[in-house]
């Protein structure tokens, strides 16, 4: 991988550093609204929480899509060698697909458990 395009990389990781402290702050007024709702039975802040979740979880699967894609593009550039880099591209390869797949699964929890029953944490 050349300079400029690592360079490139480094810039969009930056906003997307910038997008996780709003995440941050969208969960930390979520559970503003969860804990709302578990005190006095508010649908509107149970609504409010489901609905934030949502958007954090949306947000952070175009996030790990990104990811995902560098590391297909990493893989795909040492694939025929045998070497370590091409080692640690297929673990990242692996790696973010998990995570994908994770975002996956929570953004179905969220909007399924209408009822807020479980507790999804952004990890």
């Amino acid at each position: 991988m050349n300079n400029k395009k690592r360079i490139n990389q480094i810039e969009t990781e930056n906003k997307i550093w910038i997008i996780y402290l709003i995440i941050i702050i969208l969960s930390y007024c979520g559970n503003y609204y969860e804990k709302n709702y578990f005190e006095t039975n508010n649908e509107e802040s149970k609504n409010k929480y489901r609905k934030l979740n949502i958007i954090i979880f949306m947000t952070l699967l175009v996030i790990y899509s990104y990811f995902e894609k560098e590391a297909i593009n990493s893989y795909k550039e040492t694939k025929n060698e045998k070497s370590r880099k091409n080692f640690f591209n297929t673990l990242i390869l692996i790696a973010t697909t998990f995570v994908l797949i994770s975002g996956i699964i929570f953004l179905y929890i969220i909007i399924e458990d209408e009822n807020i029953e479980e507790e999804i944490a952004f990890n």
